[in-house]
């Protein structure tokens, strides 16, 4: 038995060792190349996550106008004394008021006068309905407030401007979306008016002219807008005998023969 084991036992310790010396003898595998096992870059961005909105559909989904201005709102210190959003208004009752325009709260409503002010529209319109410790009211070329401009209404932009003394507001009919060319100033404060109406400006300058508006729904003598521009044109204020007010001509004392006449039946 001994002799038989032996041999077997010396015949299994060589395979043993010619294994472990060919396992020694063999090159590693090559080590992963990250050129290779990474897939190329996409040449076009990558989709967007299932949950993300798709940016193709930014447009469609943007708000509406009347909650986001149409253009990036402004810092003050782009506006604040810029005379491009300055407007001057010469009244007939007798000197210039030059008002603050806020193209961060109101943009299209800021456009909108300044385009209608450059075409000269407002020039000799009327103040039809002005209220003693209220507001004056004008913009409408038939002096009726019935009338506006040939240009689309403007959607609301009711924004936390309060209605203050000295407020510039667009008049509006009872849809919210109906203004177009009438507006008012503010003779004393109305909070009542806040987000119901788009405020859009303010005087700095000139507000005893605004209060001596002749009062009235309509006025008996209607204050008139001379002049109305941006401040950026630069135009001259007008002469003072063209700043002032129409006024009617007085009625005839009755005479000695109108009073001795007999009264007919």
């Amino acid at each position: 038995m001994k002799s038989s084991f032996r041999p077997l036992v010396l015949t299994v310790m060589a395979f043993g060792l010619a294994g472990a010396t060919i396992a020694q003898e063999a090159p590693p595998a090559p080590a992963p190349n990250p050129e290779e096992s990474q897939p190329a870059p996409p040449e076009s961005p990558a989709p967007a996550p299932v949950d993300a909105p798709p940016a193709a559909s930014a447009a469609t989904d943007a708000p509406a106008a009347t909650e986001v201005p149409a253009v990036p709102a402004m810092t003050p210190d782009q506006y604040i004394g810029n005379p491009e959003y300055m407007l001057n208004i010469d009244l007939s009752t007798g000197g210039r008021v030059v008002i603050q325009l806020y193209p961060n709260v109101a943009p299209n409503h800021v456009d909108r006068l300044k385009q209608l002010a450059r075409a000269g529209f407002y020039d000799g319109v009327k103040f039809h309905r002005v209220i003693d410790g209220f507001m004056a009211q004008t913009g409408d070329p038939t002096a009726t407030g019935q009338g506006g401009s040939q240009l689309p209404d403007l959607k609301a932009e009711f924004n936390v401007t309060p209605h203050l003394r000295g407020t510039l507001s667009m008049a509006r009919a009872e849809s919210e979306d109906s203004a177009n060319s009438q507006f008012f100033i503010m003779l004393q404060p109305r909070f009542a008016l806040d987000r119901r109406y788009t405020a859009f400006g303010r005087v700095v300058s000139g507000m005893q002219y605004v209060d001596a508006i002749q009062k009235g729904e309509p006025p008996a003598v209607m204050s008139r807008m001379v002049q109305v521009s941006v401040a950026a044109d630069n135009k001259p204020v007008p002469p003072a005998s063209a700043l002032v007010e129409a006024v009617p001509a007085p009625t005839a004392a009755p005479t000695v023969d109108e009073l001795n006449a007999p009264i007919n039946p």
